[in-house]
């Protein structure tokens, strides 16, 4: 005997026989839902409202990381980022604000983790 599949619309749960796999598309991207004939209108309906706005937007590129200037006197530590002694000085109860991290923190950061070298 075989099994039937039952799919559940994704937003409300409704599991009736119109659900199905939706696909639709966004400013260029193409996504896929489980909807009822119900949600699949209203998903057609708004975006049919947002289309205007979709198409005089512009793309957002996300912004790539600042590469660090080679005369930048912060120690790197080996195997560890910023990230890791910014994380380590916040569970510490040392403030360190979000421009560059004082050698000082660095120093502490070292002391309390032996294997991270600066590195040459």
């Amino acid at each position: 005997m075989a099994t039937k599949t039952i799919v559940v619309d994704d937003i409300d749960g409704y599991d009736g026989e119109d659900v199905a796999r939706r696909e639709f598309e966004v400013g260029g991207g193409r996504y896929a839902i489980d909807l009822g004939d119900a949600n699949f209108k209203k998903l057609n309906e708004l975006l049919a409202e947002l289309a205007p706005f979709v198409e005089k937007a512009a793309v957002v590129k996300q912004a790539k990381r600042a590469r660090k200037s080679a005369n930048d006197p912060a120690p790197r530590l080996q195997g560890y980022t910023n990230t890791d002694v910014r994380t380590w000085a916040a569970e510490q109860g040392i403030e360190v604000g979000s421009g560059k991290i004082d050698d000082e923190v660095y120093e502490q950061f070292v002391a309390a983790h032996p294997d991270a070298r600066p590195e040459s």
